[in-house]
Formats: structure tokens, C-alpha cells, sequence
């Protein structure tokens, strides 16, 4: 299912300068409710973020992801070791956590405030900033190195996936390819399938560069 970022979405509207920022809102989600009839939420599935170097250590020395969330939300409760579920506001389901490899993981759900009441949308601008602050701390990057790190992360299992296709089309054009070789490459493809399963496209995009050479 296809969804919007609301979070996104506002800070999008902030470059209109004077022109009515609630009602480019309020157009959008109608659009979003009545003709993609598609909900306001933040992802399809959880989300992932690189976290700089020593900031998970840092956080964890400092009461863990719980903590760090209790300054900027409402409702949070711990569910683990730097894990945590909650709420605030239009966000209705929060839960992060850091993952074995030090990523955080994210999986948050947005409803659309009532873009007629202007202390609703104080409240949703509010929530946005609340959102964005606990981003920057728990993982070290502002809103723009975040961007460039999820591309980064996103041509990692490109290039993978790339990799999978060339080699497949290879196999299937020549005609001098040894056994040995087809049997390295099957290997080859599933480790990366099963990396890019586990959204781990650092490892995905190793075994990549590996089959790559192979050919």
C-alpha cells in the first residue's frame, strides 16, 4: 500500500512562503482520502536510519531509546533494550528500536489533524518538530544527511539486485560457462536474496561486487 508522509508533506508546504499552507494541507490529504483512498500514515513498513558512529553508545549511557523518546513524546513505554512503543498526537503509533547493526528502526502511523481547527494544526507542526528533534539526536544526523544516507543505503540494493541480473543473463547468453562457475553464482545470489530479505544492504551489496567478478 502506497502512503503519504505527512511529516514530509509539511515541510514541503513551508517553502509556499505566503501562500496558505493549511489549505495546501487540507487539498492533499482530501486527495489522499477521497480519490487514492489511502491512508496518512508514515511508511508502508518500518523504516530504517543510519545512526552516526558512537551515538547508540552515547544513548544508551543516557537511560537507552526510551529515554531519549520520553523528551520528545508522550506516551512511550519501554519494550526492550533501546526499544520502546508509544504515541503522541497525530502520531498514533510510535515503536523504535536499534537493531543489531545499529541502525534505528522505525515504524510510526499518522492520522491527518483537522485542518480546519488552527490549534489542531499548531498540535500536528508541533508534533512534526517534536519528530524530527528525536531523529536528529538518535541518530546523529540532521534531516539532509538522513536523505543522503537512505540513498546511499537504496543504491547499495540496486547495485545488488544489478548484480543478480547480470550474472543471470550471462549464465543464460554464453555457452562456456563451467559448472563450477553456475554453481558459485547460485550460491552467490541466494546470500544476496537472503541479505536483501534482512534489508541488510551493506552485505547484499558485498556479495554483489563478489558475483560481479565472477563473470
Amino acid at each position: 500500500m502506497t502512503s503519504v508522509n505527512i511529516f514530509d508533506l509539511f515541510d514541503k508546504v513551508e517553502t509556499f512562503g505566503r501562500i496558505d499552507k493549511t489549505c495546501i494541507c487540507k487539498r492533499f490529504v482530501e486527495f489522499s482520502l477521497v480519490v487514492l483512498k489511502k491512508p496518512i500514515t508514515r511508511a508502508d513498513s518500518m523504516e530504517r536510519f543510519d545512526v552516526k558512529r558512537g551515538i547508540v553508545k552515547d544513548v544508551t549511557a543516557n537511560g537507552g531509546l526510551t529515554a531519549l523518546a520520553g523528551k520528545f513524546f508522550e506516551n512511550v513505554n519501554k519494550t526492550g533494550e533501546n526499544a520502546f512503543d508509544g504515541s503522541h498526537d497525530i502520531m498514533t503509533l510510535l515503536n523504535g528500536h536499534y537493531n543489531e547493526t545499529g541502525a534505528l528502526i522505525l515504524d510510526v502511523t499518522n492520522v491527518p489533524p483537522n485542518f480546519d481547527d488552527p490549534e489542531a494544526m499548531k498540535l500536528a507542526m508541533d508534533s512534526r518538530k517534536r519528530f524530527t528533534q528525536f531523529l536528529d539526536e538518535a541518530t546523529g544526523y540532521n534531516s539532509k544527511q538522513r536523505g543522503d544516507k537512505a540513498k546511499e543505503w537504496a543504491k547499495k540494493a540496486s547495485k545488488a539486485k544489478l548484480a543478480i541480473k547480470a550474472a543471470r543473463h550471462f549464465m543464460e547468453m554464453s555457452s562456456n560457462v563451467s559448472d563450477e562457475d553456475v554453481a558459485t553464482a547460485e550460491s552467490l545470489i541466494e546470500e544476496i536474496e537472503a541479505a536483501l530479505a534482512e534489508n541488510n544492504n551493506t552485505r547484499a551489496a558485498s556479495r554483489g561486487k563478489k558475483l560481479g567478478k565472477l563473470f
